[in-house]
């Protein structure tokens, strides 16, 4: 592929909605942030960590079929809906796939959507010094709409978007200057996310067992210095029994005799240390005053550097 891969555009999370008529607010979708590269000949999906998912999401490849461009590189996030809802579980079981056969079958079974909310090159020229409402005009030119591609719509009243989200449950919302240019690698307040869900992306450092499986993992999330810091247990959410066995049989082979925490656990007797290699997707209700997560729920595995997973972020 001619295009080199990207890092892309993000916001920073805000408690405050900004207000105006030079702010819009689209939906975030919790789902799986992806960059398309159409280069003229082939079509490659790269996630935002640099990772490439091409194989993973056929409906996809044919760029020509949704987008009318000679080249482009397009911004949105991957999604599968369960009833009407986006998961970040089920679009997790397509992201995690790598057999051929495997993946053919989850097409079938979990449907997705590429919801695209900007455009990054169009035509063999760079569009990200254009304002954020030219790129949308543009996006809105060459996109193709079908099943499996919908642009993202934005909306003035960011109050009553923000209400909408928390009455049908979505992950949230976020709110995008219109005269801002495309930041690569960039993160600022020109692009703002307020959440009504909380997540953390969190390490794990060990697990516990009932009747010899893993019934819960320890989670932890790494200082400045680097020291894993331990920030509570969670046994609860969308995994099932066939991924409790898996990470069983998957435990034995990491574990170890230190515990990787710098600090005290709550689950410490009975604990079995595993090298922190694994990361997981937590919702929780909130941070406890002893910094720990209250009501943790384990959403999926990640591909995500353990590196990266860090206290204050």
């Amino acid at each position: 592929m001619k295009l080199t891969p990207l890092k892309p555009f993000e916001p920073i999370m805000s408690d405050s909605l900004p207000s105006g008529d030079k702010w819009i607010a689209q939906i975030k979708w919790d789902g799986v942030r992806m960059l398309v590269y159409y280069d003229g000949e082939e079509t490659e999906l790269i996630n935002r960590k640099g990772n490439n998912r091409t194989r993973q999401y056929p409906e996809l490849w044919d760029t020509a079929a949704y987008c009318k461009a000679e080249s482009v590189i397009l911004d949105g996030e991957i999604i599968a809906l369960v009833n009407g809802v986006p998961s970040f579980h089920q679009v997790m079981k397509r992201d995690s796939l790598r057999q051929e056969q495997q993946i053919r079958a989850r097409v079938k079974q979990v449907p997705i959507v590429y919801m695209v909310f900007d455009i990054l090159y169009h035509n063999g020229a760079w569009v990200t010094s254009k304002p954020l409402h030219k790129r949308q005009a543009l996006l809105e030119q060459v996109l193709i709409p079908n099943p499996h591609v919908q642009q993202v719509p934005s909306y003035q009243d960011i109050p009553l978007l923000y209400e909408v989200s928390k009455q049908h449950q979505l992950e949230g919302i976020v709110v995008k200057d219109l005269g801002s240019v495309y930041a690569v690698n960039g993160k600022d307040k020109r692009w703002q996310k307020r959440k009504n869900i909380q997540d953390v992306n969190a390490v794990v450092g060990g697990v516990t067992y009932r009747d010899r499986i893993v019934n819960a993992l320890l989670l932890g999330l790494y200082d400045d210095s680097g020291r894993l810091i331990y920030i509570g247990h969670a046994g609860t959410g969308k995994l099932g029994v066939a991924d409790w066995r898996r990470i069983t049989e998957e435990a034995v082979g990491m574990t170890q005799k230190d515990k990787p925490f710098a600090n005290q656990t709550e689950r410490q007797k009975g604990a079995v240390w595993i090298h922190p290699d694994w990361v997981v997707k937590v919702h929780f209700l909130e941070w406890t005053p002893g910094g720990t997560l209250r009501q943790p729920s384990i959403q999926a595995f990640v591909d995500v550097s353990p590196e990266d997973c860090k206290l204050g972020q």
